[in-house]
């Protein structure tokens, strides 16, 4: 009742005329802050605020002392402690606002910009009230604001980072209008995101989240600012960029743009593990709330549809830690194992659907390795069990080291593992939940026990942070079949008989229901690999029956494929159904497309125990129908009976023999029945392939298979097989001379033969009767004027190399691409390069007990191959020829720099001490012609001066003495010594000095997926090679173990290089070349006017990718030259040589012309390998340590000039040239959209994916291919 009477009457406004009235009404605040209670009700506190503000309203002045009593009330200490207090102060600051602003601006004057902190003791609290001011009432600081503005850009951190702190709550409280108000507060404040001092850098980072959520107009203020941090030098702020922008996506998808989520995608490539790690769980999380569960609807989740491809793209990583993050995020965000079954397989089956098809190489990939690594577990468990021996314990310790390759952390696990196996020995349950867990027809249900019992057991309550108990789960997380079982399997056969029946929801999951039926299918197909097992049940087997009835000719080859995978008991344990399948089969083989007949022989080899019979029964009336007269019939004939002869060519001896001479070499490949189309491109699409070439290629598939089938030459037949091949390639493809082929059909029959050499190259009979000759020939083709020719042989040859089944001699033939015109080709070789010198290096290591077959797979032994190839290159005709040299030393840097880019062990001596002794041979294709020789002695002073001027450790001692081939180069005379330089003197100024690139430059992606695993069989025997010398030579280790290699750790996946395309215009470009342009005439002059010297070479590039079939339609563009080069292919050794061959020499041919094709259409095709986007850094960040260095896609090799016209170089060149590609060229058209398939279409079917062998198809199961460029770590 006092207050109200005070505040009624105003008594207290007499003190105004008192001295001391500052005091009294100082007192009387502080009396009113303490009283004030929860006692009092609303009126008592509304007349208190009266009262106190007509103080205020109607006194002259408001002194430091009254402020500071209203204002302590603010501080955060003050206002928990009496929180009546503080609404006190705050109803009497929102009434007084207008009069009390000034004493306010006044003392944040005094204190923020003169200084004077002694004026109050708030004085360190005056970021708190200003805040507090703020969130009562903005316009008591309106004159303050503009003072923050210039605290901002104080040179004291700490004063610095409190204002950010500050002024982060103030922009981001959710109904905060300061930055629309205050627009240059604002754009100071964005201003310190670019901070020198980190604190505050990662205190604008945090403040983003806040202002996303609240203020999403903001947003694209934001976003540059978030980009340029998103690639800050220090982890902590990268990391919260990533929180900053997912905790704001989870929250709502709509408050972050495309531009914020793609510097989370970017940040998955983060060279930290902390940083990529928190980037793929922010995509996962998202992944799982907006797509699986659809809380955001279609929109969202079409928003966000790229993370689950861009998440498996990450298993390309070479981080173990990656790929296990991978694996962890697939089984909990993308397909949870915790889903009911046929939930789970639903979601998998239109995840797979909906995949991009390096995404699903890389989930292929993925099952396969967790499959590898549950066999190795089971081999581990095996060994335990055996009695102990010493045999035993080292076969335990090598299984080990495999197993530990496969787990984070190698160092710490291989102690773990080593402890488990102590464990498993010891403890008989444990043991025996192992057993259950890989064995192939544990449940996913049994798995989840068996998971929880063993982590239960190894737990301890004492320990409660276990480092051997995480590594225990690691593992078993791997192994356990968390997704796939017999019901599993039997659910997902239900979801695409679903499709089949138009029941399902493929149109809702936005799938049409084609794509949905095939790629259902196809993941069925991998999963026969993985868990074959699990197939093993009628309801199944009776739905892949009706697979095979449809006319989807994919469906129906996955469906072969799967009864070939999964049906090795079919005949005991369901022989209803094999006697259903068995006249499926034989009309398959007999009739159907050709991947169907090979599949259907496959099937019937895998799963029938009288096969011979059945062989039998197709092989006789195919084989007596054969009319070369009907072309388009022979395709499918023609591909059965080759897979027949290559699995059981004893049963069908005298008439294949017969068959392979009389029908195929004299009938079929020896005649030109029908006249090609005239044309003037290169290549043709497979659907415009002639019949009669598509029979010719089975044809000499056939041969080849027969011949693998056989796998000896007692009859000789190898010998002549070859020379066909050859022929065929001395001829340009053109076998019978008569002129009447297109040039795209004798581009297909080149590749045929060069594909054919390889092959028969892989198996140790047929690779000993290789001459010299014909290696070389085979080896020129990677340089052949059709861009396609040399795209898919390179494929080829690189696919051969890297299962270590082709020696080593081959891989030289990469060293030829450097003279590529087209950047892509040089890039894709480089990358084949390093990625076949990495398996080597790496095999090596993993099997340290074949020192002696060090000849065949240490990669620095590739060097006097590729010196061996280089100097009898068609085109090195002029010992002295400076132009030709250069190219060679282009050549020759092009392998040199990725051998020695790591110099292991002195490995550099070694090559140097390599080329010496080069030196003192001869060459052994013509030991007594000395010119040969003379050119092999200078491409060695080229190596030399290469050596010696990239490295530093060259003069050291060699810790070896290297050995050389024994096919290649004499014995050395050990009382010759051979000092001369054989080199010009103006060669010298083409060696500059300087450190080799570091052979990963190309990133992760250069390395196998896989770990080891597949089975060795003779591969090492098939690179044998004779030596003049021990063969134990090596210079990473004199000594080595003699114990034998464990030959299921074998496994080189057939993973190719994943090429990851840059965003950046100038990759799609082909290089043009540095040689000067002669001055292009009219197209009538150029038909005139016969050029000589050398040819320039076509720059027709294909948007195909690495394709596993040679021949598949879909990666086959056209190789658009309106003006092909029409000289020679380029392969042909002179003609004195070609007189000494037994090879069938070709005809006299005019010199061909090729006419330089317009400047305006140098573009070259995208190409569609790339497995992701490489995004660009921009300029102004290219300083930041955190800035990835993006590497090169491959050596930029120079084009030498050549002289058009020269009368020396045309009187001095005695072979025909051989098909360098023209230099300039169209690029190919699209590929076209695809139709209806003719007959024609179906024979490239047969493609080089057909060339391999049943067995090795079922150990090489779907991994990874194609290629990759550089996705090096980003920070």
């Amino acid at each position: 009742m006092f207050c109200i009477n005070i505040a009624w009457v105003k008594s207290y406004n007499i003190c105004f005329e008192l001295e001391d009235s500052n005091e009294i009404f100082t007192q009387l605040y502080r009396t009113l802050f303490q009283v004030i209670n929860n006692g009092h009700n609303q009126k008592v506190h509304m007349h208190m605020v009266d009262l106190m503000s007509s103080i205020i309203c109607e006194g002259d002045t408001v002194s430091q002392e009254l402020l500071d009593t209203v204002l302590v009330n603010l501080v955060p200490a003050h206002k928990n402690l009496n929180k009546q207090a503080y609404d006190l102060a705050k109803a009497l600051l929102k009434r007084t606002a207008q009069a009390i602003e000034p004493y306010i601006t006044n003392f944040f004057n005094q204190v923020l910009m003169l200084g004077k902190t002694s004026v109050s003791d708030l004085s360190e609290h005056v970021f708190d009230l200003i805040l507090e001011l703020y969130n009562i009432d903005s316009h008591l600081l309106l004159s303050v604001l503009p003072q923050l503005e210039f605290k901002l850009k104080s040179n004291d951190n700490d004063e610095r980072l409190q204002v950010v702190k500050l002024l982060a709550k103030m922009f981001g409280a959710k109904d905060s209008e300061l930055a629309a108000q205050n627009k240059p507060l604002w754009q100071c404040y964005l201003g310190r995101f670019n901070d020198i001092h980190v604190p505050i850098r990662l205190e604008c980072v945090k403040f983003a989240s806040h202002c996303l959520m609240n203020h999403p107009d903001l947003a694209k203020d934001l976003t540059e600012y978030l980009r340029v941090r998103s690639h800050d030098p220090e982890e902590a702020i990268r990391h919260d960029v990533i929180v900053s922008i997912v905790t704001a996506a989870k929250k709502d998808l709509s408050l972050v743009n495309d531009a914020l989520l793609n510097f989370v995608k970017e940040r998955t490539l983060d060279k930290r593990w902390r940083v990529r790690k928190e980037a793929m769980m922010g995509l996962a999380s998202m992944y799982r709330k907006y797509s699986l569960q659809g809380e955001g609807g279609r929109e969202a989740s079409k928003q966000i549809s790229w993370i689950k491809d861009k998440l498996l793209h990450i298993y390309y990583q070479n981080s173990i830690d990656d790929r296990l993050l991978v694996e962890r995020v697939f089984a909990q965000y993308m397909v949870p194992h915790n889903l009911e079954t046929t939930e789970r397989m639903k979601c998998l089956y239109y995840l797979y659907a909906t995949l991009d098809t390096n995404a699903v190489k890389a989930l292929n990939e993925m099952w396969k390795c967790q499959n590898l690594l549950r066999h190795h577990v089971k081999d581990l468990l095996d060994l335990v069990k055996k009695p102990k021996s010493e045999a035993s314990s080292k076969a335990v310790f090598a299984k080990i080291m495999v197993i530990t390759r496969n787990l984070p952390d190698p160092g710490k696990a291989q102690d773990f593992v080593k402890k488990l196996a102590q464990v498993l020995d010891d403890d008989e349950r444990i043991r025996d939940q192992l057993e259950t867990l890989v064995s192939p027809s544990c449940s996913c249900k049994q798995a989840e026990v068996c998971v929880r019992d063993i982590t239960k057991k190894l737990s301890s309550p004492k320990q409660p942070s276990n480092p051997f108990l995480e590594m225990v789960k690691f593992l078993l997380e791997r192994i356990a079949p968390v997704h796939i079982d017999t019901e599993s399997i039997s659910a997902l056969i239900k979801q695409v008989n679903k499709s089949i029946d138009g029941t399902a929801d493929d149109e809702e999951e936005g799938v049409p229901t084609e794509e949905a039926i095939r790629a259902g299918l196809e993941l069925l197909k991998v999963l026969s690999f993985t868990h074959p097992v699990s197939f093993h049940s009628a309801e199944t087997f009776e739905s892949l029956l009706g697979c095979l009835k449809m006319d989807d000719e994919k469906v129906a080859e996955a469906a072969l494929q799967i009864f070939k995978n999964t049906g090795s008991k079919m005949e005991e344990s369901f022989p209803h159904i094999k006697s259903v399948l068995l006249p499926v089969l034989q009309a398959k083989a007999k009739r159907g497309p050709p991947r169907q007949a090979k599949y259907a022989i496959h099937c019937i080899h895998a799963m029938f125990t009288n096969r011979d019979t059945h062989f039998a029964q197709i092989f006789e009336p195919l084989h007596k129908g054969l009319d070369p007269a009907n072309l388009e019939q022979l395709i499918t004939p023609l591909t059965t009976l080759g897979h027949l002869a290559q699995l059981a060519p004893e049963q069908f001896a005298a008439p294949l023999k017969s068959l392979v001479a009389n029908f195929i070499v004299k009938d079929l490949l020896m005649n030109d029945r029908l006249p090609g189309k005239k044309t003037t491109k290169h290549w043709a699409p497979d659907d415009e392939v002639s019949p009669e070439t598509l029979a010719k290629i089975q044809g000499i598939k056939l041969m080849v298979r027969w011949l693998l089938g056989v796998k000896n030459n007692q009859s000789k037949s190898g010998n002549s097989t070859l020379r066909m091949l050859t022929a065929i390639l001395h001829s340009d493809g053109d076998l019978t001379e008569q002129g009447r082929m297109s040039k795209p059909d004798m581009s297909r029959l080149r590749l045929a033969a060069a594909c054919a050499l390889l092959k028969l190259a892989q198996e140790p009979c047929y690779h000993e009767i290789i001459t010299l000759e014909q290696y070389q020939l085979c080896a020129l083709v990677i340089n052949d004027e059709c861009y396609q020719v040399r795209q898919f042989f390179a494929q080829k040859l690189h696919r051969g190399l890297c299962r270590l089944r082709l020696p080593l001699e081959y891989m030289a033939a990469f060293a030829l691409c450097a003279k590529d015109p087209v950047k892509e080709r040089r890039a894709h070789a480089r990358q084949c390069l390093v990625k076949n010198v990495n398996i080597r290096r790496e095999y090596l290591k993993q099997h340290v007990a074949l020192s002696d077959k060090l000849f065949s797979l240490l990669p620095e032994y590739v060097v006097p191959y590729t010196i061996h190839l280089l100097a009898h290159d068609p085109d090195y005709v002029k010992v002295q020829d400076i132009d030709h040299l250069k190219n060679i030393k282009e050549s020759l840097w092009f392998v040199l720099e990725i051998i020695m880019a790591k110099n292991e062990n002195n490995s550099h001596a070694f090559i140097r001490k390599m080329v010496e002794n080069i030196k003192q041979t001869k060459d052994a294709q013509a030991p007594n012609d000395a010119k040969t020789n003379e050119k092999l002695y200078t491409v060695c002073d080229i190596a030399m001066n290469i050596i010696m001027s990239k490295s530093t450790t060259y003069s050291l001692e060699s810790p070896k003495d290297p050995v050389l081939p024994s096919r290649f180069f004499t014995k050395p005379d050990k009382n010759f010594s051979n000092t001369k330089n054989y080199l010009p003197p103006e060669m010298k100024a083409f060696f500059t000095p300087g450190k080799p690139k570091s052979a990963n430059v190309l990133g992760a992606v250069n390395k196998p997926l896989s770990s080891a695993g597949k089975q060795l069989q003779s591969k090492t025997s098939r690179m044998e090679t004779a030596s003049n010398d021990d063969s134990s030579s090596n210079p990473s280790s004199p000594q080595r173990s003699k114990t034998r290699h464990d030959s299921t750790e074998m496994d080189h996946s057939e993973n190719e290089d994943i090429s990851l395309k840059r965003a950046d215009s100038t990759d799609k470009d082909i290089e043009k070349p540095r040689g000067r342009k002669r001055g292009v005439t009219s197209s009538d002059d150029q038909d005139n006017k016969p050029k000589r010297g050398r040819k320039k070479a076509a720059t027709n590039t294909t948007a195909g990718g690495e394709s596993e079939d040679q021949w598949d339609e879909d990666n086959r563009p056209e190789d658009e030259q309106n003006s092909p080069p029409k000289k020679g292919r380029r392969g042909r050794p002179p003609k004195s040589a070609m007189s000494s061959q037994d090879t069938p020499t070709k005809g006299k041919r005019g010199r061909k012309k090729a006419a330089p094709p317009p400047e305006d259409e140098e573009e070259e095709e995208e190409d569609e390998r790339g497995e992701e986007e490489i995004e660009e850094e921009d300029d102004d960040d290219r300083s930041s340590e955190n800035m990835e260095v993006k590497p090169k896609g491959g050596r930029q090799a120079r084009t030498a000039r050549r002289s058009q016209g020269s009368s020396e170089s045309a009187e001095s060149t005695p072979q025909k040239r051989r098909g360098r590609p023209p230099k300039a060229a169209q690029p190919p058209a699209k590929k076209p959209a695809r139709g209806g398939r003719s007959k024609a279409a179906t024979a490239k079917d047969d493609s080089e994916e057909e060339d391999e062998k049943d067995e090795e198809e079922q150990e090489e199961e779907p991994t990874p291919k194609g290629h990759k460029k550089a996705v090096g770590r980003r920070r």
